[in-house]
């Protein structure tokens, strides 16, 4: 019983006062965030005339690096996972990833659980992150160059 008590105080331990402040305002962005693109999904606001043409695409017909990830976003907060990760398979997982976020900031918030776990994540050096980062984004924008290619060849 006494080893079972100390793997959940491992796991988890009580929010500080200034842990819940910070998970709140985390939660609130990242609701703020969803509804806006859900908001968007649904037309009742334009994306378009805030974030304006890809000059990427215009000057080199090809599809930039991050090409889709409004829209496939805009899918994920509409509730329309799979094809979220079919449009920019980058963005389904940024946006799955941003979702437990909110998930384990609104626990953290509201009832006061903060995950030991995060500690770890917060001792990961920052360049290990951004090289997965641009790593994902890699793979994400060869696929979304192959459908491209495929894509002038059917014509």
């Amino acid at each position: 019983m006494l080893s079972g008590q100390q793997n959940k105080s491992r796991f988890y331990s009580k929010a500080t006062r200034r842990q819940r402040l910070i998970a709140a305002g985390i939660f609130i962005f990242i609701a703020a965030f969803f509804t806006i693109l859900a908001l968007a999904g649904w037309g009742r606001i334009d994306l378009d005339s805030w974030l304006g043409p890809c000059g990427f695409k215009q000057r080199y017909g090809l599809p930039c690096p991050s090409c889709g990830m409004t829209t496939a976003a805009v899918c994920f907060a509409k509730g329309q996972v799979l094809k979220s990760f079919y449009t920019q398979p980058a963005a389904g997982l940024f946006c799955t990833i941003i979702l437990i976020s909110a998930v384990l900031a609104f626990l953290t918030a509201v009832f006061g659980i903060y995950f030991e776990f995060l500690n770890r994540i917060k001792k990961l050096k920052v360049a290990y992150i951004i090289l997965a980062l641009l790593v994902i984004m890699a793979a994400a924008w060869a696929v979304t160059l192959a459908r491209a290619i495929v894509e002038n060849r059917g014509r």
